[in-house]
């Protein structure tokens, strides 16, 4: 049993009673009026970004956590983005959230909690992407010579921009490429990285826009929060991968981010980006002119030393009329040895031919020998002719040695032809006739043949035997008409003993 008047009873309790909706309603009035405006420091953690632009993270220190939410139109205009494990302060509204029975606090800024926080994270992520090697030396490029284009990533509205254009008109003018960026602010690495892979995108064959030579990448001085941009991730990791040789002016002397490590060169102002860009026109000219003059001395020295020793070299060699005397001089003396030669060899060979003919027995002697040989066998054929009918077998012995005899003569005959066949070639070579055919001839005066040019008088009367010819010559005289020719000497007779008549060999 229940007393109605006890507190504990069902119809006791006065309270008002709330729907959910009612109770989430008024606690979310209650919060978000008692702490319209609050600033929380906390270290970020778990941060999201999902599809719909907005950023979810929790903010927590060492005994408590806040769910944070900070919405797409603001996140664009934060100085910092959020990262895990970043101790920020944020300044924003609280609220509640119904649908999890949880509260929240809207976040419209965000600062960096000390720039201890900032410089922590800064060398977390210098570690990181030094171990990946993006700011290794190696990789480094060479800037050119004199760029043809020159891209500059900065704001257009600043004074790096005219620093830049002033000291490169001053230097040497150059075709300059503005990509206009922001280079503070949420958006600001977005737009650094995109200009920087847009400028590399660009045809190298070129085309409307031309692809630059060169990068800068510049911005003025200011504080750590200020310059954060240029040490995003995705701002190093398109410096680092740039084709095109890049330089970094990013704030003063002093600053440093990690666009620095990555850049092919570091400048320590944009006016100093400039001046590594190109050289200045007035001194490369006069280094040109100080090239050429020295180009224009050295051929010239060059060109003397090579005269002097052109000149001592040709004070040292024979002159080639004195060569040339000497060897025409040489070649008449080689010109009659030569030819005298000839004739003493010419007149040893038909000494030796006549030897030689005198020892051979002519051919026809030989073959009437071997006649009268064959006539008496023949006749002892005969006789034995009535024997061999009477005693066959007897004749037929006795007719051996006949026939070993025939063939002893036709091999004996054989032998002489071939022997003859080869003094016949013998004395052709040896005939004078194959001499006159090489285009040679015999001088005659008389019987005299004639060998020296002493052997001969003015106005006498020479013979001259050609191949297959003769002609009668004269040679001339002072006063008077050449005498007539000598005449011709009959030819001897050949001596000899009976038998066929033996012919010249000449």
């Amino acid at each position: 049993m229940y007393d109605d008047d006890s507190p504990s009873g069902p119809g006791s309790s006065n309270l008002p009673e709330y729907s959910v909706s009612e109770l989430s309603g008024a606690v979310k009035r209650l919060v978000e009026g008692t702490f319209e405006r609050v600033r929380v420091r906390g270290e970020i953690s778990r941060p999201s970004f999902p599809a719909s632009g907005h950023c979810y993270f929790r903010l927590k220190d060492e005994n408590a956590v806040l769910d944070a939410v900070c919405w797409r139109g603001v996140l664009g205009r934060l100085s910092v983005r959020p990262e895990d494990g970043l101790e920020v302060i944020a300044t924003g509204r609280m609220t509640t959230y119904p649908g999890k029975s949880s509260y929240q606090i809207v976040i419209d800024q965000i600062e960096v909690a000390g720039e201890g926080a900032l410089l922590k994270l800064l060398e977390e992520r210098k570690k990181k992407l030094a171990a990946e090697g993006l700011f290794e030396e190696g990789r480094k490029k060479a800037l050119p010579r004199l760029p043809g284009v020159i891209g500059v990533i900065t704001s257009p509205t600043g004074a790096v921009i005219r620093d830049i254009l002033h000291r490169l008109h001053d230097r040497f003018p150059r075709h300059v490429l503005v990509w206009p960026v922001s280079v503070q602010g949420e958006k600001a690495a977005g737009e650094v990285a995109a200009a920087i892979e847009g400028f590399n995108a660009l045809p190298e064959s070129g085309g409307i826009v031309p692809r630059p030579d060169l990068l800068i990448v510049a911005r003025g001085g200011g504080s750590l929060e200020d310059l954060w941009a240029f040490n995003e991730e995705v701002v190093v990791r398109a410096a680092a991968a740039s084709a095109i040789p890049l330089i970094s002016a990013v704030g003063h002397e002093t600053d440093t981010t990690l666009i620095d490590y990555a850049s092919d060169r570091r400048a320590p102002t944009p006016t100093a980006a400039a001046e590594m860009a190109v050289p200045v026109r007035g001194e490369l000219l006069e280094q040109v002119s100080l090239f050429s003059s020295r180009l224009l001395q050295a051929g010239r020295r060059g060109l003397r030393q090579r005269v002097d020793i052109l000149e001592g070299l040709g004070r040292g060699l024979i002159h080639p009329g004195r060569l040339l005397e000497e060897k025409t001089q040489r070649l008449d003396d080689i010109t009659g040895r030569l030819q005298r030669a000839g004739e003493v060899g010419l007149q040893r060979r038909k000494a030796d031919l006549e030897t030689l003919g005198s020892r051979l027995v002519h051919p026809r002697q030989r073959l009437a020998e071997n006649g009268r040989r064959m006539e008496e066998l023949g006749a002892r054929l005969s006789a034995l002719g009535p024997r061999l009918t009477r005693e066959p077998a007897r004749a037929f012995e006795r007719l051996e040695p006949a026939r070993r005899m025939d063939r002893a003569w036709r091999q004996m005959k054989d032998r002489a032809g071939r022997e003859l066949t080869a003094l016949e070639r013998l004395l052709e070579g040896y005939s004078y006739s194959r001499t006159l055919e090489r285009g040679f001839a015999v001088v005659r005066s008389g019987a005299e043949i004639i060998t020296r040019a002493q052997q001969v008088a003015a106005g006498q009367a020479l013979e001259i035997e050609f191949a297959g010819d003769q002609r009668v010559a004269a040679i001339a005289g002072e006063g008077g008409a050449p005498p007539k020719p000598a005449p011709k000497p009959k030819p001897k007779k050949p001596s000899g003993g009976g038998g066929p008549e033996q012919g010249s060999l000449l």
